[in-house]
């Protein structure tokens, strides 16, 4: 069982900065793979990236060079640091994970509740 719980959303500015954190409970946290999706107001669910559980990172073209994804596993914590910020970056964002038993990653079998980010123009 692995439960996660985002945080570090909210408002800011387009250019801003923002860092979201995924805190996993469970000892088997490094075994997994971790995602980040967003979901913007009807609108389907999309990858962001992934980072293994050895740090392998893959990004979406829409957030390449923007976003960045790390992991701490001594903390059960991945990181999503999203700079230069756009309008269209709005949506609610979510951290899941998945068996580390295969690469790229397949069923994502635990998920987040969420968390909203806002940027302003």
């Amino acid at each position: 069982q692995v439960q996660l719980v985002e945080s570090g959303g909210g408002m800011v500015q387009a250019g801003g900065s923002l860092r979201l954190s995924c805190a996993a409970s469970g000892r088997t946290f490094s075994l997994h793979h971790m995602g980040w999706f967003r979901q913007a107001p009807g609108k389907e669910r999309g990858l962001l990236g992934f980072i293994s559980w050895n740090g392998s990172t893959y990004y979406a073209d829409s957030v390449k060079g923007r976003f960045t994804i790390s992991r701490d596993n001594a903390k059960n914590t991945v990181y999503l640091q999203m700079n230069s910020l756009k309008p269209e970056d709005t949506a609610v964002y979510y951290c899941a994970a998945a068996p580390g038993t295969s690469w790229p990653p397949g069923k994502y079998d635990y998920w987040g509740q969420g968390t909203q980010v806002t940027v302003s123009s």
